[in-house]
């Protein structure tokens, strides 16, 4: 059975201290912010922080913390078509769906897909690789209809 879900509070303060990193403030805004946005750039983050009004955080400071944890493998990034790194904190086996007109990410989870394309490419060679993980994305853009409910 896949998790799908993000760590929590209590497992990141985990993770951190697994990493001999401490517990700060900052590092715990940043981590409460992505739980809530999942997919964000370091200005998204901070944007959330700054209106929560509990943590002082700086657009640098906050990308270096993403840069950190994306690094220890607690989140994982991806860079968009607008050239903005975007840092996702689920780290589990899943899909990718790229909104490239709004430059949002979308998680597809849909495990027997996943497991259906890592058995068949799992099987294949790569004259001179070694296959590491498989990373797929999807891209789209919104449809021109509005639909009415």
């Amino acid at each position: 059975m896949m998790t799908h879900r993000c760590p929590n509070m209590e497992e990141f303060k985990t993770l951190l201290k697994k990493h001999s990193l401490k517990a700060t403030p900052q590092r715990l805004a940043v981590h409460e912010a992505m739980m809530s946005l999942g997919h964000a750039c370091a200005d998204m983050v901070t944007e959330a922080i700054k209106e929560k009004g509990t943590t002082k955080v700086t657009v640098a400071s906050v990308y270096n913390i993403l840069t950190q944890m994306a690094m220890l493998g607690v989140y994982h990034y991806r860079l968009s078509s607008n050239n903005k790194m975007y840092f996702d904190v689920n780290t589990f086996k899943h899909i990718h769906f790229y909104d490239h007109e709004n430059h949002v990410y979308k998680d597809v989870i849909d495990d027997e897909l996943v497991s259906m394309i890592e058995s068949h490419l799992g099987r294949k060679r790569f004259k001179g690789y070694k296959l590491e993980s498989i990373d797929i994305q999807l891209i789209g853009r919104p449809t021109k209809k509005k639909y009415v409910v």
